[in-house]
């Protein structure tokens, strides 16, 4: 049996998950319409006619972000994952497994920012558990589960079609940029100034497809979306194609690369293209509905561009600048997590 080896930190790259998890999912059920697949961030169940999609994360609570901002990250985090279904989440389940130095306080804050940010979503909270256990720790604070209830017209069940055009919203590294200019502002403020530090703690509120996707549903012809979560853009396209059978072509210097970006990954010398980027929207939609879609998240003020198209499985994957090409391959490990705890430890 070939051994592939588990990255140190992060999610496990597609090849085992393709090979020792994939295969293995329990009791089939012709009700289950989107099974569990790389690159695919949902679920969904047929039930009776209508459709529940779902998707189950870690609850992500980081309390050097605060209590406040941790809770609006752990929610959008997971609406993100239903939205690019296509249906609007709208229900969460929730499991809080604590660590022991949470206060009472502290608690109170986190489950009114919660309450607050799904109250404005249009999120109702059903179920959940709430307790403090020895062994837990911040940031993976227990889990939660996320749906979404519509019809089987309103379900984009991602498949990308060759021809398609390929969008991406924001650029890459947004979520590297959230977490890196909060959690080390003087790293940042040492290189670049306390006007440009602001700029950069500005882009936390960009980590959230919710918005996004549902704009790029409303305009339609739209074949897969993707949150570009660990191992960025890259990693992302890479399997938006894997799981659609299909190649890409994307054009790098067409992606949007915003400047707060670009130089807080140059700060701590993160690849912004592999690096976690929960916020970005991969989308693969007809192409003559891609500049609509364009046109309409820039009405709402979400930065966007063609930067590719889906080609047929031949064709590969190629990433093409300067006159030069390259084949698109998944990173296999996200760069931000290393350089994550080397910064933490820089502190010490």
């Amino acid at each position: 049996m070939k051994r592939t080896k588990l990255p140190a930190l992060g999610k496990i790259h597609p090849d085992f998950f393709k090979r020792h998890i994939y295969r293995k999912l329990g009791k089939p059920d012709a009700s289950v319409i989107v099974k569990p697949q790389n690159g695919v961030d949902f679920g969904a169940l047929d039930i009776g006619g209508r459709v529940m999609v779902l998707s189950t994360d870690p609850f992500f609570i980081a309390p050097g972000l605060g209590m406040e901002r941790a809770a609006w990250f752990a929610v959008h985090i997971l609406a993100s994952d239903v939205a690019v279904s296509g249906i609007p989440p709208r229900y969460l389940a929730v499991d809080l497994n604590l660590p022991p130095q949470i206060t009472e306080g502290e608690l109170i804050r986190l489950w009114e920012a919660v309450h607050k940010e799904c109250k404005r979503l249009g999120i109702s909270i059903v179920t959940g558990h709430t307790a403090r256990y020895a062994g837990c720790n911040y940031p993976m604070v227990g889990g939660a589960t996320m749906f979404g209830l519509g019809s089987r017209r309103e379900l984009i069940s991602p498949a990308a079609k060759s021809g398609d055009a390929v969008i991406v919203t924001k650029g890459p590294a947004i979520e590297t940029t959230g977490l890196m200019s909060a959690y080390f502002p003087e790293f940042i403020s040492k290189k670049y100034g306390p006007a440009f530090l602001k700029r950069a703690r500005g882009i936390f509120y960009q980590m959230s497809t919710v918005k996004d996707a549902s704009i790029v549903s409303s305009v339609g012809g739209v074949t897969a979306m993707h949150d570009a979560t660990e191992c960025g853009v890259w990693g992302g396209l890479f399997e938006i194609a894997r799981h659609s059978g299909l190649g890409m072509c994307i054009d790098l210097d067409k992606i949007i690369m915003q400047e707060e970006v670009r130089l807080v990954c140059s700060c701590f010398g993160i690849d912004p293209y592999s690096s976690i980027s929960e916020g970005t929207l991969l989308v693969t939609a007809d192409k003559k509905k891609a500049r609509q879609i364009v046109s309409a998240l820039e009405d709402s003020a979400i930065p966007s561009s063609i930067a590719g198209e889906v080609t047929g499985r031949r064709g590969g994957m190629r990433i093409f600048s300067g006159g030069r090409s390259k084949e698109l391959k998944h990173p296999r490990v996200d760069p931000f997590w290393a350089k994550f705890e080397e910064c933490l430890g820089k502190r010490k």
